[in-house]
């Protein structure tokens, strides 16, 4: 049963005058509500006593006075709210935004007593339609930009920028907004790539956007992966790797020449001695349209049973044999020049047919009959065609024949 509006402005005036004469309800710092929800507002320490009057107020408004039993609702919150007398609370539904404010209890007790406390209620709306608007265009490596711009409806009290799931800090190519709501990235790397998330938030709600950003790169560090000395007659295998995003596409060359070869493996299923040479693999970025290369040298030898000598190792192989023959070729220079080696000297036969049968003997076997002589060997031998002299030098300049 309602009262009179005349009793209700009396409870009214009474009312005002009672909220300044104390505090002494208390209530929970805040309350939050979401736009179209509820809240409840009651107060931590309602008294022991019996209420003769309690009424509810937002800021200087009265919502509902009891007193007696009966209860006074004002018109502009008719159908919205409810009033428990044994806790005291006050339920609103339906919120709206304008209902957040301040919001004082008064009670009356049968003591003679005079209580009033207040807490605030924040009334949100729900965060929703959140989304990242990021750019359209192919991002390079060290040479783009990227903005992303976050949007959203609701109240929103905060916003969180993550990346891969960890905090995303500002530095000198990462730079926030002043509203926190957009960030650029310039110039961008590679380690840039991941997933950008974006939350906004409010007490009663949040909303998550998230958007992957692909940094483009590369090629670079191209690998050749194979054999570099194979057996004549077997198969092999080369392997081409770059480091690249998107992943790059390949072609071979032989010896400087196309081979019409793009996958990342050049395959010989047989070796034969024209397989020997340079192949090059050039890997190809069609995003950043940048290219790398990289060589491998293969030599086919004849098969001997586990694998061969590599090139570096024939190739010191032929340089000790050269040094080693230039080092006895030396060494026979140097016994001839030091007389180390004895001289042989030979008959000197004549070439012509009847003209110069023979030539005389030399000086060397000249003085040779002569020291035979002197030492009194006995009789002179003669010179014959099948006695051969080999002049020997000794310290002591002494000759001695060897006759065959």
């Amino acid at each position: 049963m309602m009262v009179s509006y005349r009793l209700y402005w009396t409870l009214w005036m009474f009312s005002c005058f009672g909220q300044y004469l104390g505090q002494d309800l208390q209530f929970p710092e805040s309350a939050n509500g979401v736009v179209g929800g509820s809240v409840v507002l009651a107060p931590d320490n309602p008294p022991s006593t019996s209420i003769l009057i309690a009424q509810w107020f937002f800021a200087t408004t009265p919502i509902i006075a009891v007193g007696s039993g009966v209860a006074t609702v004002n018109p502009a919150y008719e159908g919205r709210i409810s009033f428990d007398s044994n806790t005291l609370a006050l339920t609103l539904q339906n919120l709206r935004l304008s209902d957040s404010g301040i919001y004082r209890l008064t009670l009356q007790t049968s003591a003679g007593e005079t209580l009033a406390g207040e807490t605030s209620l924040q009334v949100f709306e729900n965060v929703s339609n959140v989304r990242l608007i990021g750019p359209e265009e192919p991002l390079i490596e060290g040479e783009s930009s990227a903005n992303i711009t976050s949007e959203g409806t609701g109240t929103i009290t905060s916003v969180q920028w993550m990346k891969d799931n960890s905090p995303l800090s500002p530095s000198n190519s990462i730079i926030f907004s002043p509203d926190n709501r957009s960030v650029s990235i310039s110039p961008v790397q590679r380690s840039d790539s991941g997933e950008y998330q974006c939350t906004y938030t409010n007490p009663v709600s949040s909303g998550t956007a998230k958007l992957d950003l692909i940094i483009n790169y590369g090629p670079e560090d191209v690998f050749i992966k194979g054999q570099d000395v194979v057996d004549l007659g077997v198969r092999v295998s080369l392997s081409c790797s770059a480091n690249s995003e998107p992943s790059a596409s390949f072609r071979w060359k032989f010896n400087e020449t196309d081979t019409n070869v793009t996958t990342d493996t050049f395959t010989i299923d047989e070796t034969d001695f024209t397989h020997s040479g340079d192949y090059d693999c050039t890997a190809w970025n069609s995003v950043t349209n940048r290219n790398a290369s990289q060589r491998h040298a293969l030599l086919v030898k004849v098969g001997g049973g586990g694998g061969g000598l590599t090139t570096g190792a024939i190739v010191g192989i032929v340089i000790g044999v050269l040094v080693a023959f230039s080092g006895i070729c030396g060494l026979i220079v140097y016994l001839i020049k030091t007389k180390k080696i004895p001289m042989l000297n030979k008959e000197q036969k004549g070439q012509g047919s009847g003209a110069q049968s023979r030539q005389e003997p030399d000086s060397h076997y000249e003085e040779m009959t002569d020291i035979q002589k002197t030492r009194g060997d006995g009789a002179v031998r003669a010179k014959s065609e099948s006695t051969i002299y080999v002049n020997f030098s000794y310290e002591e300049n002494e000759y001695e024949n060897v006759k065959h």
